[in-house]
């Protein structure tokens, strides 16, 4: 007799298991840090940060690695990744300022938002920053203005199914339109300079690789029979992190990549580069919220905690599902999770699997290290998220 599955026990026993694994791991710097007096907090390892960038760089050994700052722009992280060599990716001022301030080097800064204020790319230009990104005759036409002879590379439009976080539709363009825009800088007086695309962040689909990199290199012959000497492929970020489910391993990713290099660019671009954010500090952050109320709606309970996503879970309104942890025995309960606002919008996440809490206890949210803070608000007077490095 086949056995009925536990859907809500098996998610809960994970959950359990990661968090302890976290925790083991760093037990001596975290522990004393896991029932802080104040919160929400986000506890970020920053020796993992700089272990998990080597682990990239190991893997993809011939590419320049440039951390994507919009994932997680506290100083601690990125004073740690200038540490151990890292290059960056910027798209504001502030970040440019931020990156520059705390050790990163102007010679490893790129900048791939395809659309770019104005007054960046001349702080940009200003301090040395001669690569960015366009998918667009206008933008062509603004950096030329701007920043004269800066190298540029086109960004194209690849499929992002398997994708937590979408984002084929706001930017990129087909390979044809990608081939006219490359020649239009070439006689604006840029230097032509290569290719970008975006599979989509928490990419878990091994395909989006396989289409993105068939495509670059058909546009890579189109320009080249044009005369366009293209010297640089990027890949954009997509590497995945653990949530509520596995996920591919940068091994995975690596190994993948390298054979459809292979096969579709037997002559290796000059300078290959990947921009991983969420891969890098995703899984290095736990954040620590209190339950602050309970309440039965209907058929529903509701746990409320004193974060949400307005606050630093911006992402569970996109479909992040990020593991939830209590340090509690007894009957698994189903559970919706609110946040802290008075919106009705405020709602972290549904059918989370816990022990019945009581008021003041924590909640551990794992996986929380990557667009938390960084999407932080302080909508109706609450507090973002407090960082603290170990």
């Amino acid at each position: 007799m086949t056995g009925t599955i536990n859907y809500g026990e098996i998610q809960f026993l994970q959950a359990k298991k990661y968090f302890e694994e976290f925790v083991d791991k760093r037990r001596e710097r975290i522990e004393e840090l896991l029932r802080p007096e104040k919160t929400p907090v986000l506890l970020m390892d920053i020796e993992g940060v700089k272990n998990k960038y080597l682990k990239v760089k190991y893997n993809f050994s011939e590419f320049n690695v440039y951390y994507a700052v919009k994932a997680n722009d506290d100083e601690s992280v990125i004073r740690a990744l200038a540490q151990v060599g890292a290059g960056f990716e910027v798209a504001s001022i502030r970040e440019l300022e931020k990156v520059l301030r705390l050790g990163g080097k102007v010679e490893r800064i790129i900048s791939s938002n395809p659309v770019k204020p104005p007054e960046f790319i001349d702080y940009a230009y200003s301090v040395g920053v001669r690569t960015f990104a366009v998918d667009s005759f206008t933008e062509v036409d603004k950096i030329k203005r701007i920043a004269p002879r800066s190298k540029v590379y086109v960004r194209i439009a690849v499929p992002n199914e398997g994708s937590d976080w979408p984002l084929s539709r706001k930017f990129g363009v087909d390979v044809n339109t990608a081939l006219e825009i490359l020649e239009y800088a070439n006689n604006s007086g840029l230097i032509p300079y290569g290719i970008t695309f975006h599979v989509g962040s928490q990419c878990n689909n091994l395909r989006n690789w396989f289409i993105a990199v068939k495509l670059s290199a058909s546009l890579w012959e189109m320009a080249r029979k044009k005369g366009l000497k293209l010297q640089m492929l990027n890949m954009g970020g997509g590497i995945p992190v653990r949530y509520n489910y596995e996920s591919l391993s940068v091994e995975d990713i690596a190994y993948y990549v390298k054979g459809l290099m292979r096969k579709y660019f037997p002559v290796q671009p000059y300078e290959l580069q990947i921009e991983p954010g969420r891969g890098i500090v995703g899984d290095q952050g736990i954040m620590i919220a209190r339950v602050i109320g309970k309440a039965d709606r209907g058929r529903e309970k509701w746990l409320y905690i004193d974060t949400g996503v307005f606050n630093g879970l911006a992402e569970a309104l996109g479909g992040i599902r990020y593991p939830f942890y209590i340090e509690r025995e007894g009957e698994l309960k189903e559970w919706v999770i609110g946040g802290v606002s008075c919106d009705s919008m405020d709602v972290v996440a549904k059918n989370v699997y816990l022990p019945e809490p009581e008021v003041g206890d924590y909640l551990y949210i794992l996986s929380a290290g990557a667009y938390t803070t960084v999407y932080a608000s302080e909508f109706n007077g609450f507090p973002k998220p407090e960082v603290i490095p170990f």
